[in-house]
């Protein structure tokens, strides 16, 4: 696929995005759809929520488009590269509408955990039932392939509704988790584009569009909020992505580097989780320590805390691209050194302190 065409295909994503988003806006604060300012809440003014569905609608629009041109046009694109099947795609489709379904009646109506839960596995289970799932998984310096047979199923299913969730619970800043997503999509794309897989550097191209059109609305002070339903949506395309583009080849680390890519809402997540069960609290409790909550602690604004981690994501997405380039027998090491870094900083943020104080 040219760059011409990712371009494309990221310009028009953005453009109706960036339309559609302040349409969304108005038409939630009409209704009264809004996030009320709390003791949890950073934000300091009812904001609407719909923000994440205009992202919805800018990737279906622009995925029909696309779609289109290949039936009529002859196209290069979703079955044009490797490993892509009708049915796969028609998983990703569902499922993404599936867990963007689940966001918004979260976001209107406040679902219970267990059936949110429900929502991202019903998701998940659709698209690996189509056949988007990690078939195998090998490391660094081994020429041996692990198939995991019937265990790529759970294994599948797990790794995506854990990478939607890890979005989601980043999402507590204006633009923080737009702009996390817009990062790594890159990162995924660059991948991607590097084995053929046009699957998922058009998904990709599609995070990055949506992204970019809805953080004109949501950088600091934000206007509209994604909410849920983009936040899950969002999460849950990397992951495709992931498993589409970067796991499908036997030359890349089969579960690091896209976990490098996302280290830390990944880092950020684990935190919560311990945090919380040392607490003896539910794991979707929410609190005031995440990563951002410890930068703004440290006296940062918001437009600094969620420019910080920019940074450090675009480090680690470099970083994820360079070591699946480098020769297998450097690639643990570089890997180590990546995670102990961002492990430092986090433990230098304090992340665990209010767990460890605890006990």
């Amino acid at each position: 696929m040219s760059v011409a065409h990712i371009l494309a295909l990221i310009v028009a994503t953005a453009c109706i995005s960036f339309i559609l988003t302040p349409v969304m806006r108005d038409f939630a604060l009409r209704r009264g759809w809004v996030t009320e300012p709390g003791e949890r809440k950073v934000h300091s003014r009812p904001t609407p929520e719909l923000g994440g569905s205009a992202m919805f609608v800018a990737i279906l629009v622009v995925t029909a488009v696309q779609l289109a041109g290949e039936l009529l046009f002859g196209w290069n694109g979703f079955f044009s590269g490797a490993n892509i099947r009708p049915l796969m795609l028609v998983g990703i489709l569902l499922g993404s509408t599936i867990i963007y379904v689940t966001g918004l009646i979260d976001d209107l109506i406040d679902l219970s955990p267990r059936l949110k839960f429900a929502g991202q596995v019903l998701a998940a289970v659709v698209a690996v039932a189509c056949g988007v799932r990690i078939g195998f998984i090998t490391a660094p310096g081994v020429s041996h392939v692990q198939d995991l047979g019937i265990l790529s199923i759970p294994v599948s299913v797990f790794f995506l509704v854990a990478f939607a969730n890890i979005i989601n619970l980043i999402d507590g800043l204006d633009g923080l988790a737009g702009g996390i997503c817009a990062i790594a999509a890159v990162t995924m794309l660059l991948l991607a584009r590097g084995t053929s897989q046009t699957t998922a550097v058009i998904l990709a191209a599609l995070v990055i569009g949506a992204c970019l059109g809805f953080l004109r609305y949501n950088f600091h002070p934000a206007s509209v909020f994604m909410g849920d339903e983009g936040a899950l949506l969002l999460g849950f395309l990397l992951g495709t992505i992931s498993m589409m583009g970067i796991m499908k080849t036997t030359a890349a680390i089969a579960l690091a580097v896209p976990l490098l890519i996302v280290a830390v809402p990944v880092f950020d997540t684990f935190s919560a989780i311990v945090r919380r069960l040392s607490h003896g609290r539910a794991i979707e409790t929410a609190d005031r320590h995440h990563i951002h909550h410890r930068l703004l602690g440290r006296g940062f604004s918001q437009r600094q805390t969620v420019l910080i981690i920019y940074v450090w994501s675009a480090l680690l997405g470099v970083g994820a691209y360079s070591v699946s380039h480098t020769p297998s027998v450097i690639q643990i090491s570089a890997l180590a050194i990546f995670l102990v870094v961002t492990g430092l900083i986090i433990w230098f943020l304090g992340l665990y302190d209010s767990a460890r104080h605890h006990k």
